[in-house]
């Protein structure tokens, strides 16, 4: 049974398709993964019994010749998404006990496609943090450790238990969400592949709010064809998003030749940053060989706001998330810790359910936007946020896409950073620009660091050019080779 979970999705897709095996027998040994990978504290919900009843309905349909385009196939959902009858946390005390009574539309998608459910994976509280150190459930546990090395380590985040049930095999394909990176540096922290999409792509109806017009959901997966296959079912015009583009969506899967002879790929001279660990500049200029040897043409570019990216966004960001989560007062939903008037009501509820994170950022977003900071915090961001748009644009009219790392290091211990917000906030650094720019984004397993641990290359592409984006990243996929799996020490805890 061991041997279904190693499964591609697409293999698993297709081993169904050729009755190798039921969605009964693929399910039931996910179910299996994640009863032994409890030490890695992916998830925070299980449907056990939800996802076994869900794949033998697909059996049945499989048997008739019948399914959608995930039939069968098992995943797991970032408990950021609200999914009917099973609780939804975003990973924060203030909605104990919240169960939805409505789906939201990226994961009814995926039930309507046949997909079945195994759970809510853990994540940083509201999606604010960089390591999953934040959430109430405590935090996720990296599946790589450093050679010779037991400490443990962060999976990244915000959607670290997504990465961790990925490269744990505890899934066969994740969802995450991305405001500033939390898709695709989780994912360079464990050695999948990770897509944000262009803001618009998915749908954000259903999903917990952090920074709206930042916030995008996308696959975690272990290949970029499975990437591909995923965000095919999620993406997709809906009209209970007002932010949601009515744009076709192409057949990313089919768009997945490897070709990029006559491509020019993009390489900014602004994303050698200090402190930067020398192997991930050697890593970036093997990206650019890679991509050379395969046809690309490699024209270094110039985006010269970057350097303003990350304190931007750390003003947009929090400002977004200080009026998003002013709605959690204990009034309507979720926890309520009493008071002796209703301004007490609030505090309390407010104080006890929101971590400590959390509270930094509504204090901080709260401050950019009051009176007599605004036009001097929060204004200012919004035009550097233009500007940024602006060096990618240009910088597009040149190049298909653009090269980059996608963190500044591997993974890090636990509690490492948990002190120093200004270094956990530094984990974005080169993810930041194309949320503020709304651009897609993919970040591929390229390589190993010195201690063993995974690294990722970014690539950032045109908006809503997914599918040549894919593609590239398909390329560089092909040039690295299979992505080596972790030792599996947790079976053994």
């Amino acid at each position: 049974m061991s041997a279904l979970t190693a499964l591609t999705l697409a293999e698993a897709r297709d081993g169904l398709h050729a009755r190798q095996f039921s969605a009964t027998e693929l399910t039931a040994a996910h179910v299996a993964a994640i009863e032994a990978a409890r030490p890695l504290n992916a998830f925070i919900t299980e449907t056990a019994e939800r996802a076994l009843d869900a794949a033998a309905a697909a059996d049945q349909r499989l048997g008739r010749g019948e399914g959608g385009a995930l039939e069968g196939l098992p995943l797991a959902i970032k408990d950021l998404f609200c999914t009917r009858g099973v609780a939804t946390t975003a990973g924060s005390r203030i909605l104990d006990g919240f169960v939805p009574t409505y789906e939201s539309t990226v994961t009814a998608r995926l039930w309507a496609a046949g997909a079945v459910l195994l759970g809510k994976l853990n994540l940083d509280e509201f999606a604010m943090g960089s390591s999953t150190e934040s959430s109430c459930f405590g935090t996720t546990i990296n599946p790589w450790r450093r050679a010779g090395d037991a400490t443990p380590l962060v999976a990244g985040g915000s959607s670290g238990g997504s990465s961790a049930a990925v490269a744990a095999g505890l899934c066969l394909g994740a969802t995450g969400t991305d405001t500033g990176g939390s898709i695709r540096q989780p994912a360079a922290f464990t050695g999948i592949v990770g897509l944000k999409p262009s803001y618009g792509r998915c749908s954000r109806f259903g999903i917990v709010a952090f920074a709206s017009s930042l916030d995008q959901a996308g696959p975690m997966t272990r290949t970029v064809r499975d990437a591909a296959i995923l965000l095919g079912t999620m993406a997709g015009h809906d009209p209970q998003d007002s932010t949601s583009v009515p744009a076709p969506v192409p057949d990313y899967e089919a768009a997945l030749t490897g070709d990029v002879r006559g491509l020019r790929i993009g390489v900014p001279r602004e994303y050698r940053v200090d402190g930067m660990a020398p192997e991930i500049e050697t890593l970036w200029q093997q990206g650019v060989a890679w991509l050379k040897a395969a046809g690309a043409t490699i024209v270094e570019v110039s985006l010269p706001h970057t350097h303003h990216a990350l304190p931007a966004y750390y003003i947009v960001a929090p400002a977004e998330a200080s009026s998003n989560l002013a709605r959690y007062d204990g009034v309507r939903f979720g926890l309520r810790v009493p008071g002796g008037t209703l301004d007490e009501m609030y505090e309390n509820t407010r104080g006890a359910g929101f971590g400590r994170e959390v509270k930094r950022r509504i204090l901080i977003g709260t401050y950019v936007l009051s009176h007599g900071y605004y036009d001097a915090y929060y204004l200012r961001a919004q035009k550097l946020r233009s500007l940024i748009a602006g060096d990618f644009a240009q910088a597009f009219a040149a190049v298909d896409a653009i090269l980059t790392p996608t963190t500044p290091s591997p993974a890090f211990a636990l509690g490492e950073n948990s002190d120093d917000p200004v270094a956990m906030y530094l984990n974005d650094v080169f993810t930041v620009t194309a949320n503020l720019a709304g651009l897609p984004a993919l970040s591929v397993p390229a390589g190993r660091a010195a201690n063993g641990l995974p690294l990722g290359l970014q690539l950032i592409g045109r908006a809503f050019d997914e599918a040549r984006l894919l593609n590239i990243g398909y390329a560089l996929e092909q040039a690295a080779g299979p992505a080596p799996k972790p030792a599996r020490w947790w079976e053994a805890a």
